[in-house]
């Protein structure tokens, strides 16, 4: 696993095994995890999500203490994944990056607890898995807009984003900051610290 340049976010290839009847990889090992990350990944819940070509979903992130880490693939199709900095007091608030997940080199993302999350499909039936270190609640549930101006993400060209009506009309970065809806850097790092 490899740093992304956002603090708390990692990247993995997996080697893949290819023969006359497929492929073979390992797209998840607790020991290497730990080793990469300096703690374990606690499952508590795993999401499957199927969808069209230009299908935006996120930015997404959990109220944190607990937050909600997520480790990510894709396993059909391609996808744009995107993690975004939105922790107050981050040296990296506001910042961006984004890495094609598909099925053909199985990267996977991982990313931490207070940090956005949100992917575009490139293909029709792109299909993504992740692992959950806690379960969905909705009252600590937040999202931002994934077209806010401020924010600028790189979203592919010629894909009109299909959002749904909550993507649609959640808050700016801006917007959420003035709300208080935001987790602060602080309280990230200090709970991913006790997870060690």
């Amino acid at each position: 696993m490899r740093t992304l340049g956002i603090e708390g976010a990692w990247v993995d290839t997996p080697r893949v095994f290819p023969d006359d009847r497929g492929r073979f990889h390992e797209w998840f090992r607790g020991g290497v995890f730990r080793e990469s990350v300096g703690q374990g990944f606690s499952l508590a819940q795993a999401n499957c999500s199927r969808s069209a070509r230009g299908t935006l979903r996120g930015i997404h992130y959990a109220a944190v203490p607990p937050g909600q880490a997520k480790y990510v693939t894709c396993v059909r199709g391609a996808v744009l994944d995107v993690v975004v900095d939105v922790r107050v007091g981050s040296p990296g608030f506001g910042r961006w990056e984004a890495v094609r997940l598909d099925d053909t080199t199985h990267g996977c993302v991982y990313l931490s607890e207070g940090l956005g999350h949100a992917f575009m499909a490139l293909e029709d039936d792109s299909t993504v898995v992740y692992l959950c270190s806690e379960g969905y609640a909705p009252e600590r549930e937040y999202g931002i807009d994934p077209l806010d101006p401020a924010l600028a993400v790189d979203w592919p060209e010629g894909l009109a984003p299909r959002l749904s009506a909550k993507d649609a009309a959640a808050p700016t970065l801006e917007e959420a900051g003035r709300m208080g809806l935001l987790p602060s850097y602080e309280e990230c790092v200090a709970y991913r610290k006790s997870l060690a």
